[in-house]
């Protein structure tokens, strides 16, 4: 297996310039820089990428702890920040936690053993003691947790421009379907303002919560439709997810209940799958590649050592579709 002595002595150059090359560090000319790539090439020479971790106290590896990626909120946005996190030289460690306590730690212990640059945390299921003791850059996704930078959506602007769509649209009995409320989840703020504009206009208000696990639809269908029938006289919804309110969609073909005439429908994230949904539905926008891009980006200057605010909230936009 070739070593960088042996490229250095065929590209007839010195091991540091070999090294400058690998790290792109310092002036090297590009005749040069080219002449060291076509002879790692030729080499077949792989860089040992523990020993220039230890170089640059940097493992360039980053850990994303998430409750699952089949679920295409979280897959969409770990496709975003894998893919921006790659072009600034990362490799990424994607964990899904299931909400799990025991499965979320062993999973920190497994990252922090690999020696990653820092962390992106999607799911919170530990006592915060946990975060603060782990000593290294965090960044929570939609999580307020001690003094750690997150990264978040404005979840309530998002309730009041469905509370307030739904409304002008005349719909006097409106549902909505959460998570858990009792959770502190700074997602829970758009059932909040959702709730509270409600009740300024004086609508009559139904309001489901799901269990901790929001993001397995496997029950779905059976809690919609008892919902439809404990209250036949809906006529809106707010589902506080995409794939929520696509459950609702396919348990109001199968009750004949037609939307956007009888029920009008709004859901949250607009993931891909929302547009083609028939009906097609409203939803509150998040900018997921944004969230991706600026949580990367967190995490990139807390490793080099640079101080960054802790609040980080990126605007929604009301996306109109059929379901309304």
């Amino acid at each position: 297996m070739a070593t960088i002595k042996d490229v250095a002595e065929k590209a007839q150059v010195s091991v540091t310039t070999v090294s400058r090359v690998l790290n792109n560090r310092g002036y090297i000319s590009q005749a040069t820089r080219e002449k060291v790539f076509r002879i790692m090439k030729e080499m077949n020479y792989q860089p040992n990428e523990i020993a220039r971790s230890l170089m640059r106290k940097r493992s360039m590896m980053l850990g994303m702890i998430i409750p699952t990626i089949a679920h295409p909120f979280f897959g969409e946005l770990a496709y975003h920040i894998e893919n921006y996190a790659s072009s600034l030289g990362y490799k990424m460690l994607i964990c899904n936690s299931r909400m799990n306590q025991r499965k979320e730690k062993e999973y920190i212990d497994m990252l922090k053993s690999n020696r990653v640059d820092g962390i992106i945390m999607g799911s919170h299921t530990l006592d915060v003691s946990e975060y603060i003791q782990l000593q290294q850059p965090i960044v929570t996704l939609d999580r307020r947790i001690a003094d750690i930078p997150y990264v978040s959506s404005d979840n309530y602007r998002g309730g009041v421009l469905a509370a307030e769509l739904l409304i002008r649209k005349g719909c006097r009995k409106i549902a909505h379907i959460c998570g858990n409320l009792s959770l502190d989840l700074l997602g829970n703020l758009r059932s909040e303002s959702f709730l509270d504009m409600l009740q300024k206009n004086d609508i009559e208000t139904v309001v489901i919560e799901l269990g901790t696990d929001v993001f397995e639809s496997e029950d779905y269908e059976n809690m919609i439709t008892r919902l439809f029938e404990d209250h036949p006289d809906l006529d809106g919804l707010f589902a506080s997810s995409d794939m929520i309110a696509a459950n609702v969609i396919k348990v109001c073909a199968s009750l004949g209940i037609a939307v956007p005439e009888r029920l009008k429908l709004i859901g949250y994230d607009n993931i891909q799958f929302a547009a083609l949904t028939n009906p097609a539905l409203t939803t509150i926008s998040q900018p997921l590649e944004e969230m991706g891009i600026l949580a990367v980006d967190l995490i990139d200057k807390l490793v080099s050592g640079e101080q960054v605010g802790m609040e980080h909230i990126l605007p929604v936009t009301l996306i109109e579709r059929s379901s309304t």
